[in-house]
């Protein structure tokens, strides 16, 4: 969540140098904080900061609402580290070492029991739905997701209480743990 007070972003949209450079300076460390956790690498989130810091201080005046400040410079971010790393994809050389194999010793989920999953995300109403999306799949924070969704921290966190518990119900539902929490063998589908 960005720390920036409205009258200090209206002042910078209204075009006050002075204002923008401490904008500047208030918003850089909660992006590298968010970059961190969004971009694959380091240098990644450092670009994706830096290029949202420099469309910060060319259009802040083109800002329409003070209230869309965070959610606007977290999707400049956002954006960038999914275009560096589609970038990456294209650019690595067929002669670099091949990267360490990932945790095999993790089990796999199995087939069904992700259907069942994404069933359960389908059937919750859209506010649950978007905050255990952006809690649980891009793990945003508890204030990164409710300055996105524009609601508070509490309301982000009880609709995510509440999701969880629907989905954890729809689960239990469908058989997948038993009284000790381990979890069953797979069932077949037909």
């Amino acid at each position: 969540m960005i720390r920036a007070d409205a009258p200090l972003i209206e002042a910078a949209r209204q075009g006050d140098r002075d204002a923008i450079v401490r904008l500047l300076s208030v918003c850089q460390p909660d992006l590298k904080r968010f970059a961190r956790r969004t971009c694959s690498n380091a240098q990644d989130a450092e670009d994706a900061v830096q290029l949202a810091l420099w469309q910060l201080y060319r259009r802040v005046g083109a800002l329409r609402a003070t209230a869309a400040f965070a959610t606007w410079l977290f999707r400049i971010v956002e954006r960038e580290c999914w275009r560096l790393l589609r970038g990456r994809g294209r650019t690595e050389s067929l002669d670099a070492p091949d990267a360490p194999p990932m945790n095999l010793a993790a089990a796999p989920i199995p087939h069904d029991l992700r259907l069942d999953l994404a069933h359960a995300m389908e059937r919750l109403s859209p506010p649950y739905r978007e905050v255990l999306i952006l809690r649980d799949v891009h793990e945003l924070t508890a204030p990164e997701t409710a300055a996105q969704l524009g609601l508070s921290v509490e309301a982000v966190k009880s609709r995510l209480h509440r999701a969880r518990a629907k989905v954890r119900k729809h689960l239990l539902a469908s058989g997948y743990w038993i009284k000790d929490d381990m979890p069953q063998e797979p069932r077949d589908v037909l």
